[in-house]
């Protein structure tokens, strides 16, 4: 099946095949959108990321993914959630999918909201997150004894979300994360990624699964 990315700049939204990377979304958005996630590649894909319920970001993702279309375990296909932010069709298994490391099956479709922004910045520092308690940027992570942080908004909102790490660098090009996890990406102790809710580690490690949720998978 060929790729699908599709954009509705009128409506906010982004709709992808699971397959589509990261920064191919990045590359297609128009000037001016940004998606729910910083502009890194990452194992996996789109698809990926929702199953893993995101990357450094530091709001509730789950409320960004407004539909997507999986592959149970059992090889059934189902669809959840659509298109438009009013579309709530299928709620309550759109949430329990984001973050669900597999547990519910693979992406195939997902639909994400996008959010506007007039200026975007991507700044590093040597450091590490337990510094900074408080955080007003959009994204935050830290890697390799660096952390970062990127945001978009407003001009004068971006700096003041970005002074909590003076003398950073900016970073102007998209980063490849990748190379870190040639296993794929999963979660554990000693990984050199990590951000508020994970430490990120080579592999395809997961969470425990809770035993109501295994019940719901199963039911799939």
């Amino acid at each position: 099946m060929k790729p699908m990315l599709e954009i509705s700049p009128g409506d906010q939204t982004l709709t992808v095949s699971g397959e589509v990377g990261l920064l191919e979304v990045y590359a297609a958005l128009p000037s001016g959108l940004y998606p729910p996630f910083p502009p890194v590649e990452l194992p996996g894909g789109v698809g990926g990321l929702v199953s893993r319920g995101g990357f450094g970001q530091t709001f509730f993702f789950g409320a960004e993914v407004l539909g997507v279309t999986f592959r149970a375990p059992s090889g059934r296909v189902v669809r959840a959630g659509g298109r438009t932010v009013k579309n709530v069709q299928g709620y309550d298994l759109t949430r329990p999918f984001v973050g669900s490391f597999g547990a519910l099956g693979e992406a195939l479709k997902i639909t994400l909201r996008l959010r506007p922004g007039l200026s975007a910045r991507h700044v590093s520092a040597p450091g590490s997150l337990a510094e900074l308690p408080d955080l007003a940027a959009r994204f935050a992570w830290e890697m390799d004894g660096q952390v970062h942080l990127m945001h978009f908004g407003h001009g004068r909102q971006v700096d003041c979300a970005l002074d909590v790490l003076p003398d950073a660098t900016e970073i102007t090009e998209p980063l490849d994360l990748t190379p870190h996890f040639p296993g794929g990406m999963g979660v554990g102790t000693g990984g050199s990624v990590k951000d508020r809710r994970f430490r990120w580690v080579d592999g395809g490690a997961v969470p425990p699964v809770p035993e109501l949720f295994a019940r719901v998978a199963a039911s799939l």
